[in-house]
């Protein structure tokens, strides 16, 4: 169970804004920041039994409570409210400078505005390995071989540590720490990149069976309240999804648990890809394995408290090559592996036997290669993007003027539409193999170059 699930009575602060409650727990009001309104509630509400009142717009209170739980602001806050608002709520709230940036970045972000500003080169002869944007404050970290550097979010200075990995495949930012993981050494490690001492704070398990060496990284990805990892056992032949408790660490739950038996060689296949869907609590775990019977894909979507699955998508035809999960269009998004076409599922309707429709053109020719090998697909605010070769194309929904009654009552038809990034002079190149995203920024690294570049709504100067 997570942790807010087996929270102590104790540990529950309730709270009225302007006459709607509240309930969350001291720890998320004390990430407002020491010099916060809510920070000083936390410390002085579980030792009264009052219930305070705060005379402000629950509606944005609700907006900056997300913030404070996921590190950014709700698709369907950010569609119904104006920025200055936002911005000028938290400021009345004294939220830490972290937050007030990011608000910031946020309303500075058009995607139809981006435009590459900067190149930041990487120290040594690695190529970037992989990318984890901060969604706090717009900062940045780049893996690549087993180094990790982090950009502050001006992108004007830098740091570099060594880890202990030998080549870092996966990265996430948590605040002060950072997890890295690699896909064939053991451990899930928890890096302090300002320690002097070493950047190593913890180094996180799973062991399939008591005997059994410690298992490698796949994916990584968190919720408000957890980490989650996806290992795969050394010999190949178990994975599993472990759930760590982001204050203390400790594993909380273990779900997606696969073993291979006999000649079933596709029946353990780790996911390599981890989202967390916050609209919905879910989890999206995606994972594809080639194997005898060719390239087959599993896509679930993990209720990560009962520990089932609540939706479950072989892949054989056509498996994707990268696939997201858009929370604001409440889709969900694939690049096919053969057809390199992009395909849509609305995830109000997953109850069907084919989800997929094809939001291309649908008229790419068969050659029999894999298309789609390569491609990514990301998903940010209402927008998806997808990398193609050395290029992106950003997909946007466009709401058509007809309606139709359907299950939930009536519904527009929906409608997305292609768009290719920049111009000439901002694309190109060699071939996208990362894409990332914070605050108003898109950041790529292309295969073999040792940097990364920064695409921004606003050119710097």
């Amino acid at each position: 169970m997570p942790p807010s699930a087996r929270a102590e009575p104790g540990n529950v602060v309730t709270l009225n804004v302007g006459g709607q409650l509240f309930q969350t727990t001291p720890q998320t009001l004390a990430l407002a920041g020491p010099d916060s309104i809510l920070s000083s509630l936390a410390s002085s509400l579980p030792s009264s039994s009052s219930v305070p009142f705060i005379d402000r717009d629950p509606d944005l209170f609700a907006a900056l409570l997300s913030l404070l739980r996921t590190g950014r602001i709700p698709s369907r806050a950010t569609a119904a409210f104006d920025h200055d608002d936002l911005l000028a709520e938290a400021r009345f709230y004294a939220l830490h400078p972290l937050f007030l940036s990011s608000l910031s970045s946020h309303a500075l972000f058009d995607a139809f505005a981006l435009r590459r500003s900067l190149l930041l080169p990487l120290p040594g002869r690695d190529a970037c390995s992989s990318l984890a944007p901060s969604p706090l404050d717009a900062s940045l970290l780049v893996a690549h071989g087993g180094k990790v550097s982090s950009f502050d979010p001006s992108l004007r200075r830098r740091a570099t540590v060594l880890t202990p990995l030998p080549a870092v495949d996966s990265l996430l930012a948590l605040g002060p720490l950072a997890a890295a993981g690699a896909a064939d050494f053991p451990g899930l490690h928890l890096l302090d990149l300002g320690h002097p001492g070493g950047p190593v704070r913890h180094v996180l398990r799973w062991c399939p069976h008591p005997s059994a060496p410690a298992a490698a990284v796949q994916a990584i990805g968190s919720s408000p309240d957890l980490l989650f990892c996806s290992f795969e056992s050394c010999r190949r032949n178990a994975s599993a999804i472990l759930a760590f408790d982001l204050t203390t660490f400790q594993p909380v739950t273990e779900i997606a648990r696969r073993e291979i038996y006999g000649a079933e060689l596709d029946s353990a296949i780790p996911a390599t890809k981890l989202q967390w869907v916050p609209g919905s609590n879910l989890l999206m775990a995606a994972g594809s394995h080639g194997g005898p019977s060719g390239l087959l894909g599993d896509i679930r979507l993990w209720d990560v408290r009962s520990g089932e699955a609540i939706w479950e998508l072989k892949e054989k035809h056509n498996c994707f090559a990268d696939v997201t999960v858009s929370d604001g269009l409440s889709a969900m998004f694939k690049v096919g592996i053969n057809s390199g076409e992009v395909f849509m599922a609305d995830m109000r309707k997953l109850s069907s036997e084919e989800p997929w429709i094809c939001i291309g053109d649908g008229r790419r020719p068969a050659t029999g290669k894999k298309e789609g090998g390569g491609c990514r697909i990301e998903s940010y605010g209402r927008h998806v993007f997808c990398s193609r070769g050395g290029d992106v194309e950003m997909w946007t929904e466009v709401v058509m003027g007809c309606w139709r009654r359907g299950e939930e009552g009536l519904e527009s038809e929906r409608v997305m539409r292609r768009n290719l990034m920049g111009g000439t002079k901002d694309g190109g190149g060699k071939k996208i193999n990362m894409l990332g995203f914070g605050g108003n920024r898109m950041v790529v690294a292309r295969q073999e170059e040792q940097w990364v570049e920064v695409w921004e709504s606003s050119p710097r100067s």
